[in-house]
């Protein structure tokens, strides 16, 4: 996807103002609001702010938080985002950083052998 500037985005069915120290609070909206839409799509994280889609293009939003704040990992780990997370902090020269949704993990991935 590319960057609309025009605006075209429809307004966010939810938002969370994040600050610092909230991170269950913010998981917890996620978790509240995610009945809301269909099947996620796709994630765009600003340097302020987390932008979830549906296949639909409704989205709700968490203000406050960008690609910057080590509490973005869990945020995207929480709704399936496919990103590396040891390369989701560096800065870009574009607004927003763009993620597929829907990863999915491979049978026992969390057991230690």
């Amino acid at each position: 996807m590319t960057h609309d500037s025009s605006g075209s985005d429809p307004p966010p069915k939810a938002v969370f103002d994040y600050a610092p120290g909230q991170l269950a609070a913010a998981l917890e909206f996620l978790k509240r609001t995610r009945s809301e839409l269909r099947s996620l799509r796709m994630v765009r994280v600003w340097t302020e702010r987390v932008q979830i889609f549906d296949i639909n293009r409704d989205l709700f939003e968490i203000r406050g938080l960008g690609y910057a704040d080590p509490e973005v990992v869990a945020v995207l780990e929480m709704v399936n985002t496919n990103f590396k997370p040891e390369t989701i902090h560096a800065p870009i020269d574009a607004p927003y950083k763009e993620f597929l949704t829907g990863r999915r993990y491979p049978w026992a991935h969390d057991r230690v052998l």
